[in-house]
């Protein structure tokens, strides 16, 4: 799977652009709030139909404008395809594969697999467990068109049943069907529960041998999928906190309050562990997703790495990079000096510049 170019059309702060990008190492480079990673939140749209910022369409087309395109070249399978991205302001995104448009945006999902990693991303241990479960979402999602739909569907339900538990307080006889909602939250977030606890049990083996490599081999670190509640109580834990919910007006139980703990040696990260110890976890788990997608899909993952390497000390600089051998990569930074002309082979780069782009090797912009 590789990424050949992309072309924006009032996306951000770009009014025309397009990007050829090489197999192996890409970079984009230029100063702050010049438009960088715009262009890897607009790749990662392509992939995932979502922006990584959790931005809404709106927000995303450029400033005075109606309306944005993208069309992503991407090679698969020895064949070129094309995913074009139609964002409007107040309606629905269209999307076409290959000139044929979808009528779902979750069909897109899993048709190129990316890896997004940011400064953010290393606040994955030390954050909430609403990011841990992103990270496990994200990355199923891709992989797994049964959990795509049973997550949607999941969250839908939840969506019902807590409205109709605002509603209760008002008709209590509105109280009787709850157990219908139960019946389908079960339905679904139990599949949920058994697709985490696979993947974590998957996950974990890999993990283990990236961190002993960070660390020299002086930390071993577990990664243990945390359920909100274990299936063989599940359907009588929803049902036992049936006032519970009525009084505080949500679903109190279930996959969408799950976590993933992490242990180093054996003792808690994200309470005892130290800044740096939380960084190498969080690096840990963006590389195993590299190893997840290349076991369950034979193919190699896009990484996009948003200046990720200025956040990261020497080793974990070192280490990342030696990861990147066989992974098409796209990397933003402020700054070629540090790195790039001295530590890895570029093959392509280009400065930004105010929502342009320039093709560093001559110096010229970046044709249409």
């Amino acid at each position: 799977m590789l990424i050949k170019k992309i072309r924006l059309c009032n996306y951000r702060n770009y009014v025309e652009e397009e990007l050829e990008f090489c197999g192996s190492t890409n970079i984009l480079y230029g100063e702050n709030a010049q438009g960088k990673t715009n262009i890897l939140e607009s790749i990662y749209l392509c992939g995932t139909t979502k922006s990584h910022q959790g931005s809404k369409d709106r927000e995303i087309i450029k400033m005075g404008e109606d309306e944005a395109h993208i069309k992503l070249f991407v090679e698969k399978d020895g064949l070129e395809h094309k995913i074009d991205m139609h964002l409007k302001k107040s309606k629905t995104k269209g999307i076409a594969i290959n000139g044929v448009p979808i009528k779902k945006s979750a069909e897109l999902i899993g048709f190129v697999n990316m890896i997004f990693f940011s400064p953010e991303d290393l606040n994955l241990i030390k954050n909430g467990p609403f990011e841990r479960r992103r990270f496990m979402d994200m990355e199923l999602c891709q992989l797994d068109k049964i959990y795509l739909n049973n997550i949607s569907k999941y969250n839908k339900v939840l969506n019902q049943r807590n409205h109709l538990l605002k509603q209760i307080n008002r008709n209590e006889s509105l109280k009787e069907t709850l157990s219908v909602w139960d019946e389908q939250l079960l339905r679904y977030g139990k599949d949920i529960i058994r697709a985490r606890k696979s993947f974590i049990e998957q996950l974990e083996p890999i993990a283990k041998q990236i961190n002993s490599k960070l660390t020299g081999g002086k930390e071993d670190i577990s990664v243990i999928y945390s359920p909100d509640v274990n299936l063989d109580e599940y359907g009588e834990r929803l049902k036992s906190f049936h006032e519970k919910d009525i009084y505080y007006q949500t679903t109190n139980c279930g996959p969408h309050r799950d976590d993933i703990k992490f242990k180093l040696n054996g003792i808690d990260v994200r309470t005892y562990g130290s800044q740096g110890q939380k960084r190498t976890a969080a690096l840990t788990l963006k590389l195993s997703e590299i190893e997840i997608v290349k076991n369950k899909t034979g193919d190699i993952p896009i990484l996009l790495l948003d200046d990720v390497l200025s956040e990261l000390d020497r080793n974990r600089q070192n280490y990342l990079l030696d990861c990147l051998s066989d992974v098409q990569t796209i990397i933003t930074c402020t700054g070629l000096e540090e790195f790039v002309n001295f530590r890895i082979p570029v093959n392509q780069v280009y400065k930004v510049v105010n929502g342009k782009v320039f093709n560093e090797k001559d110096g010229n912009r970046h044709e249409q």
